[in-house]
């Protein structure tokens, strides 16, 4: 893929993903960053195979706090791997996928739930959408978020809990996901997949665009994942 639509689906997915979380962003270096309101309330920025002065930058951006992580799009881990290591940063994952669908003769309809234990909750935004199913006794079966941005769905938190799962509901969840925002015109998906999530969107029809690899300061031993 070329490196500028590369950075094209980035921007939209930070757009999305931020939105959908109700994370404030900015602009770090010419960079998309978001702020991790939930989670740690610093920040997170994102690049797609920047150069190596670029990276310089983001890196330094990333040291001048314990909480900052890097996340950079690319297939050439090796490389980024030796440049985190040059300028101080440590890996925090590198298993996760930049997946896309084109909604193109896809069915966009709301699903129908095959199972008399479940039901489906829509909650709709201005450009965004959050999916739960649960039991008639409330307890959380499934879960996931969506919101539109420049033509794209972009998903996140698709959540199958551990009782529920083998049940198909991470299918109905993608499915009933996509005809809530159907009205606002995206005729593409985008995400962020785990090891895990690939398995499932692949079955789907989802084609991998490039790598992500998560970098942190190393004096922090934890980090938050991107699907969390």
């Amino acid at each position: 893929m070329a490196e500028a639509e590369l950075k094209d689906l980035l921007a939209t997915w930070v757009e999305g993903w931020a939105s959908s979380r109700h994370y404030p962003t900015q602009s770090v270096g010419g960079f998309p960053a978001a702020r991790l309101a939930d989670r740690t309330g610093d920040w997170a920025t994102f690049a797609a195979d920047p150069s190596d002065e670029e990276f310089a930058r983001l890196a330094e951006f990333t040291l001048g706090s314990r909480d900052r992580i890097l996340t950079v799009l690319t297939d050439d881990h090796l490389r980024f791997r030796t440049l985190a290591e040059q300028q101080g940063l440590a890996v925090l994952g590198a298993d996760q996928e930049l997946m896309v669908m084109d909604f193109e003769g896809k069915d966009v309809e709301e699903p129908w739930l095959n199972d008399d234990e479940l039901k489906l909750k829509t909650e709709i935004e201005e450009r965004s959408a959050t999916v739960t199913v649960v039991t008639d006794d409330g307890e959380l079966a499934a879960s996931g978020h969506v919101a539109v941005a420049d033509g794209f769905a972009v998903f996140d938190r698709i959540v199958t809990e551990p009782n529920f799962r083998r049940r198909g509901l991470g299918s109905f969840v993608m499915r009933a996901l996509t005809a809530a925002v159907s009205e606002h015109g995206a005729d593409q998906g985008l995400l962020i997949a785990s090891i895990d999530g690939q398995h499932l969107y692949h079955h789907l029809g989802w084609s991998d665009v490039s790598g992500v690899l998560m970098l942190k300061n190393p004096n922090n031993p934890d980090g938050p994942s991107l699907n969390d």
